[in-house]
C-alpha cells in the first residue's frame, strides 16, 4: 500500500531537499546527477549517469533505500553491494523517523551508500 497523501508529499519534500543539496553543480549534471523515486512503501536515491559505451543513454546507481514497515511502524534501511542486491544497513537496521535515514545517508559513516 502507498503512503497516504499528505505522507508522501512531506517524505517528497524532505528527499527532493535533501537531493537539491547533494546535486553537482549545473555544468556537471551531465555527467553525474543524484535523483529519488518513490515506489509504494519505499524511497530510493540513486546516481545518474551516462552508460560508459553510449553516452546518450543514461543509467542508474543506486545508493539508498528505506521502506516502511507500517505494521511494526518503522522505516528499514539498506545498501546496495556489488552483488547488486539490497542489503540491511547492519550499524542501523531500522529507525523511528524518515528524517534519520536522510541523516544517515548523507553523513555515510561506513562508506556503504557513496562509496
Amino acid at each position: 500500500m502507498a503512503f497516504e497523501q499528505f505522507t508522501y508529499k512531506k517524505i517528497e519534500a524532505l528527499t527532493d531537499e535533501f537531493v537539491e543539496r547533494r546535486r553537482p553543480p549545473v555544468y556537471l549534471r551531465q555527467k553525474i546527477d543524484i535523483s529519488f523515486r518513490i515506489d509504494g512503501q519505499s524511497v530510493i536515491i540513486f546516481e545518474i549517469t551516462p552508460r560508459w559505451n553510449d553516452p546518450d543513454e543514461k543509467i542508474e546507481r543506486t545508493v539508498a533505500k528505506t521502506t516502511f514497515v507500517k505494521s511494526r511502524k518503522i522505516w528499514k534501511i539498506y545498501w546496495q553491494r556489488a552483488d547488486l542486491k539490497w542489503h540491511p544497513y547492519e550499524p542501523v537496521r531500522q529507525i523511528d523517523r524518515f528524517e534519520e535515514f536522510l541523516d544517515i545517508v548523507g553523513e555515510d559513516a561506513f562508506g556503504c551508500f557513496w562509496g
